[in-house]
C-alpha cells in the first residue's frame, strides 16, 4: 500500500528504489523510510525530551507561550490550531522551532526566521532538539535528490532552493481523546501539509490516518527507527502535480501518542511555480498565508 524505501539504496541512485520512490510519491503522497543514518535510539530521545517538557506545570510551557509572539516559535496550547475551517481547533499541544538566520541577513525580521524559545526545563531540551533537528534535515535533503531523480528532474533541482531553509520541527503532544469528543474534534482534522517534505518520526502508538485516492482512509504506523514521509501543497506545486500532497488526519485514541514531523521547506525567495509556467509562486509567501489560516494567534480567528 505505503512503500518502504531503503535509504542506503536511495542515495546510492538505485533504480528500482527510484521507481518506488516517484510512484508512491504519486499514487500514495507517502512514503516510508528506513535504514537512515538517524537511529532509532536518537528518535526515541527526541520524542521523550519532547514528552517531558508536555508533561511539566502548564506554567513552565507558558514561558514560552508562541500565542504571545507573531510568530510560530516555543509551546503551543491546545486548540491553538486549526487546519480545518468547518472542524474545531486542534485538540493537542505542539511545541515548534526553526532555523534562525544571522541578525544581519534582510530576512532575519520575517516571522518564518524568528528566534527560537526555548524552555528553562527539561535542562537538556535544547540540544537535544537542536541536534535531532541537524540529523533529520540531512536526512530530507537526501529524500528530496531521490524524489527529483525518481520523477526524471536533476538531482538538485529542488535542493539548491535550501540555503535558507524554512525548516520547522515540531513536537506533538495528543491527550488520549476526551469522552466529550464529537465528530468535529479531532487530534489534528483533516489535511495536507503546506510545505515541501514532511519526515515524520512516532513513538510506535497509532492515529495517523491518510485518505486514499479511492476516498478510504488507511492507517500509517511505524515504530522509531523509520520515518513517514510525506509531500506538501508547495511540492505538488513545484513538481508540477508530478508529487501529490494527499489528506490525512489523526482522531485520537484511548493513550497519548508523541510525534515529531519535520516539515522542510526551502528559502523564502524560492520559487514554486510549475517549470516552464512563467507563474512566479514566492515559497515564503504561500506559507506565510497558510500559517495565518492556521495558528489562531497570527490570523486565524
Amino acid at each position: 500500500m505505503i512503500p518502504r524505501i531503503d535509504f542506503r539504496k536511495l542515495e546510492a541512485g538505485n533504480a528500482d528504489t527510484l521507481r518506488e520512490v516517484a510512484s508512491g510519491a504519486r499514487e500514495v503522497g507517502f512514503l516510508l523510510l528506513e535504514n537512515t543514518p538517524v537511529t532509532a535510539e536518537q528518535q526515541r530521545a527526541v520524542l521523550a525530551a519532547y514528552r517531558q517538557f508536555f508533561r511539566q506545570d502548564p506554567a513552565l510551557k507558558a514561558e514560552v507561550d508562541m500565542a504571545r509572539t507573531g510568530a510560530n516559535r516555543g509551546w503551543g496550547a491546545s486548540r491553538s490550531e486549526r487546519v480545518d475551517p468547518v472542524a474545531n481547533p486542534d485538540y493537542k499541544e505542539v511545541f515548534d522551532c526553526g532555523v534562525p538566520l544571522s541578525a544581519d541577513d534582510p530576512l532575519s525580521s520575517l516571522p518564518v526566521y524568528s528566534e527560537n524559545l526555548w524552555p528553562r526545563s527539561p535542562a537538556d531540551f535544547q540540544v537535544t532538539v537542536e541536534d535531532y533537528f541537524i540529523r533529520a534535515r540531512q536526512v530530507a535533503m537526501t529524500m528530496l535528490r531521490g524524489i527529483a531523480r525518481g520523477i526524471g528532474r536533476d538531482p538538485d533541482a529542488f535542493t539548491d532552493k535550501f540555503a535558507r531553509p524554512m525548516a520547522l520541527l515540531r513536537g506533538n503532544y495528543y491527550p488520549p481523546r476526551p469522552a466529550w469528543a464529537g465528530d468535529r474534534d479531532f487530534g489534528i482534522a483533516t489535511h495536507t501539509d503546506y510545505g515541501c517534505l514532511t519526515l515524520l518520526a512516532t513513538d510506535g502508538r497509532g492515529g495517523l490516518e491518510v485518505e486514499l485516492r479511492d476516498g478510504r482512509w488507511h492507517g500509517v504506523h511505524t515504530e522509531p527507527g523509520a520515518f513517514v514521509i510525506n509531500f506538501g501543497e508547495m511540492l505538488e506545486m513545484w513538481s508540477a502535480g508530478a508529487v501529490k500532497a494527499t489528506p490525512h488526519r489523526v482522531i485520537g485514541g484511548t493513550e497519548e501518542r508523541i510525534s515529531a514531523p519535520l516539515f522542510f521547506n526551502p528559502d523564502y525567495e524560492a520559487n514554486v511555480a510549475p517549470p516552464g509556467s512563467g507563474r512566479s509562486i514566492s515559497a515564503g509567501e504561500h506559507l506565510s498565508q497558510r500559517y495565518a489560516e492556521t495558528y489562531l494567534h497570527m490570523g486565524n480567528g
